[in-house]
């Protein structure tokens, strides 16, 4: 492990030192967060214990609210795995090029949110053994049984998409540690001793970096960020289905699946922002994730602010100005009753308070977008609260008027789920790059030769004429096979 925190060869570029740096050595914040995070989840997990022991009646769910803080969790977290996957599919499709140093960063939020979204089913079921039960018993016709599909297809894509352009990234990590390697084997110090090694090299599937692999690993991920696109919409869509179902007040309504795509979108950029100024700041890489990416997502998470504001004003004039008595108790609830105080903090957290920092362009930096971002995080769990908490306490069949109040161990587990998934991507982006770097160097070549052919055309007749019988424009890196300059836009 000591050869794993030496210094970076001498050969290594800028990009590479300050990827592969945070690999190599752990500084005491990284430490420091881990252990905070490890103990909120240790705690929680003994909360979580003491429910399976004692059943979810220590929950306080009951009849009508069968539905509590679990469901909640699990909307929000599917909700932000859209930031990876649909966003970096998205900007990869319309080849934005200032995605590169983030994508990495949001795929990884999408996975470890679905995981963490999957367990709050469970954590709600009360009993894993009663999962088998959709498996064994499930209908064709029920939302559940396509939602646990979506959801499975979804990881599955993810993890997919989420690898692929590892690959090159590992391969280069395999390479940095191949010597290592030697020299413990020589010395007989065993698989133990350099596991990363062993680890990187399987992971990299042989990778050598031919133009071929490069063409095939290309096509793969451009195919995959085309399927994942309606994957993640329909992923929503569906959980939206389970809710517009039911003949429950304010849920039985046909604006629910665009609702919860753009909340997803939403959130998932707000979650994007946080996480990657966390890695930006803890691994020093300020120059890669900078202004541009705060600008141009700003400018995306206020126009998904707007869209919010939208939706939410056209589903509550619908309940409003109806006269179905059992939507109008929901909505007395929201705006006048024991729910008001929730509902106005979603509508001040998600549009009111990032609307005011995005609007201008010197809010969007990077304290600003934080701002911004942590607002709406907390605004849109507390909006999927107030989609299902009032619901359930005023049902429209069967049931009087309920009281539903979070229990402490509901709480404590919603924590613990929280420093999990936190924890997870730490420890995950110390195992792996936090940074596409073989996608960035190409980003940067890519615009070199763009720069060289604009600095061309610049000249006078003579010195294109010159160029061009020498081969072709100067300066051009090599390698990189003259192309027109309407195919470097």
């Amino acid at each position: 492990m000591e050869r794993e925190n030496s210094s970076a060869p001498a050969h290594e570029t800028e990009l590479e030192r300050a990827v592969l740096n945070p690999l190599r050595k752990t500084t005491l914040p990284f430490w420091a967060a881990i252990a905070v995070l490890g103990a909120l989840f240790a705690f929680s997990m003994g909360t979580l214990v003491r429910q399976w022991v004692l059943g979810l009646g220590v929950t306080g769910l009951n009849r009508p609210v069968y539905w509590g803080i679990y469901i909640t969790n699990f909307v929000f977290f599917i909700g932000i795995s859209h930031a990876g996957t649909l966003i970096s599919a998205i900007l990869r499709v319309t080849n934005a090029e200032w995605r590169r140093p983030i994508t990495r960063v949001a795929e990884a939020i999408t996975f470890f949110a679905l995981i963490l979204g999957a367990m709050q089913i469970l954590l709600d079921l009360g009993r894993l053994d009663r999962v088998l039960n959709v498996v064994i018993f499930g209908r064709f016709q029920s939302p559940l049984l396509w939602d646990v599909t979506c959801i499975s297809i979804y990881l599955l894509s993810s993890t997919l998409y989420l690898y692929l352009p590892m690959i090159p990234d590992l391969a280069r990590m395999r390479d940095r540690m191949a010597s290592a390697a030697a020299a413990d084997v020589d010395g007989k110090k065993g698989f133990w001793s350099n596991w990363r090694y062993h680890l990187y090299r399987i992971m990299a599937v042989g990778w050598h970096g031919s133009a071929e692999q490069l063409r095939r690993l290309e096509k793969a991920i451009g195919l995959m960020a085309i399927l994942i696109i309606p994957i993640a919409v329909s992923v929503h869509t569906v959980v939206s289905w389970i809710f517009g179902m039911m003949m429950q007040p304010m849920w039985h309504s046909t604006i629910l699946g665009p609702y919860f795509v753009v909340g997803a979108i939403f959130s998932g950029i707000a979650m994007l922002f946080l996480f990657m100024t966390l890695i930006r700041k803890m691994w020093g890489l300020e120059k890669w994730i900078g202004a541009k990416q705060y600008n141009y997502l700003g400018i995306l998470l206020l126009v998904m602010s707007v869209f919010w504001a939208y939706f939410t004003l056209s589903e509550y004039l619908t309940t409003g100005y109806g006269t179905l008595v059992h939507e109008q108790h929901v909505l007395q609830a929201k705006l006048s009753g024991e729910y008001a105080p929730w509902f106005y903090a979603m509508l001040l957290l998600n549009f009111f308070v990032p609307f005011a920092i995005l609007i201008r362009r010197k809010g969007r930096t990077p304290v600003g977008t934080v701002i911004a971002s942590a607002a709406i995080a907390v605004g849109m769990w507390i909006e999927r609260f107030t989609i299902i908490a009032p619901t359930l306490t005023r049902p429209s069949l069967g049931y009087e008027k309920a009281v539903y109040t979070p229990s402490f161990t509901e709480i404590a587990i919603t924590v613990g789920s929280l420093s999990l998934f936190a924890m997870l991507f730490l420890l995950f982006f110390k195992l792996f790059p936090a940074i596409s770097i073989w996608e960035v160097e190409e980003g940067e070549h890519i615009a070199a030769v763009k720069r060289k052919a604009e600095e061309l055309m610049a000249q006078p007749g003579p010195a294109i004429v010159a160029a061009s019988v020498a081969g072709g424009p100067a300066g051009v890196p090599a390698g990189v096979p003259a192309q027109p300059l309407r195919n470097m836009e």
